[in-house]
């Protein structure tokens, strides 16, 4: 792959507006804070009372400010009650872990997440941010946006490509330039003639001005780059939040009679490992489904439950039958076999 420069990505992650904690995550701080505070849920507009408008002003001049239900039922808006009673919810979760890894986690393993999904994809964009720091493969990084922004998938020309579903959906509306609206309207239209550009080891250099607008495409066909590259993120991801070191490749198939242990990384992966591993008949369209196979093993053996030692972990992500892949990062620290005392 041509040497490409490292360049700033991911501006609109927010990690700018956040400080290093000593463990080498991110502190939470005012100013990440009053991102939340200032969405449009909760900003003021013209109708707004002067109590609300009074309770925005001090949380934008001390966003870990202490709010009483005195304060909330003071609002004449019962919409904006239920609005701010979100985000200081997760406003509170953020402040009680103090770094945003620690939120993660914590909610995470709750067992009970009361966070929008929107809120929890946008804490997994900057973690990434703050984890990839320094990376200079465009393709990873591109590969890492399967962690928090759903993707379309294409399988025109036998290929498997993956696009960012909110920008698909924007194009499939407007018609998109180039054809990509088309594209999701008419069967049969390929996926060379839209728009996005194919990202891979020619052109990978215009990923960095073009980070934060989602509108590259990778091809995710087993033994190409981005496959690879995603499996690099993984290993990554559970590093950054366990503390534990892992190798993760691609597979094509398990063949494994002591199959011990495997994480479906989004919901229809989850239910198609499930199956095999109790030993059904999956059906082959299903199984067609699996975009990424992988297995992972731990460095240090120890780290992990004494049955799966020596054993590899099997991942899995796959589509829906609508051609959609919503992966679940948690599933990767949640569903982790770690050893008791890990």
């Amino acid at each position: 792959m041509p040497d490409v420069e490292t360049q700033d990505f991911w501006k609109s992650a927010g990690r700018h507006l956040l400080e290093p904690a000593e463990n080498g995550w991110l502190k939470v701080t005012p100013d990440f804070l009053r991102a939340y505070i200032t969405r449009p849920e909760v900003h003021p507009i013209e109708t707004s009372c002067a109590n609300e408008v009074a309770l925005f002003d001090n949380l934008l001049e001390d966003p870990f400010r202490a709010v009483t239900d005195k304060d909330l039922s003071a609002i004449a808006d019962a919409d904006a009650i239920d609005n701010y009673k979100v985000v200081l919810a997760f406003r509170d979760a953020l402040a009680d872990a103090g770094t945003v890894e620690g939120a993660y986690l914590a909610l995470m393993r709750s067992g009970s997440i009361q966070v929008p999904p929107v809120f929890l994809d946008q804490l997994v964009h900057v973690i990434l941010r703050h984890a990839l720091d320094g990376v200079s493969d465009p393709i990873r990084l591109r590969a890492a946006e399967i962690f928090f922004r759903e993707q379309n998938v294409n399988t025109d020309d036998s290929r498997l490509m993956l696009a960012d579903e909110e920008v698909v959906d924007m194009h499939a509306q407007s018609g998109g330039a180039g054809g990509l609206g088309q594209l999701l309207v008419e069967s049969g239209t390929k996926m060379k003639s839209i728009a996005l550009d194919v990202l891979d080891e020619d052109n990978a250099a215009v990923y960095w001005d073009r980070s934060d607008r989602f509108d590259t495409v990778v091809d995710f066909r087993f033994g190409l780059p981005p496959l690879d590259a995603f499996a690099r993120v993984v290993e990554t991801w559970v590093k950054h939040l366990t503390g534990h070191a892992v190798r993760v490749q691609p597979r094509k198939q398990i063949d494994d009679e002591d199959w011990r242990w495997h994480i479906g990384l989004d919901r229809d992966g989850t239910d198609i490992l499930n199956r095999l591993y109790k030993g059904e008949t999956v059906p082959l369209d299903d199984i067609a489904r699996i975009v990424g196979l992988f297995q992972m093993v731990f460095v240090d053996d120890s780290a992990i439950a004494a049955h799966v030692r020596g054993r590899p972990i099997y991942l899995a992500l796959a589509m829906s039958g609508a051609r959609r892949v919503k992966m679940k990062p948690q599933n990767l620290i949640v569903n982790l076999p770690l050893a008791a005392d890990s």
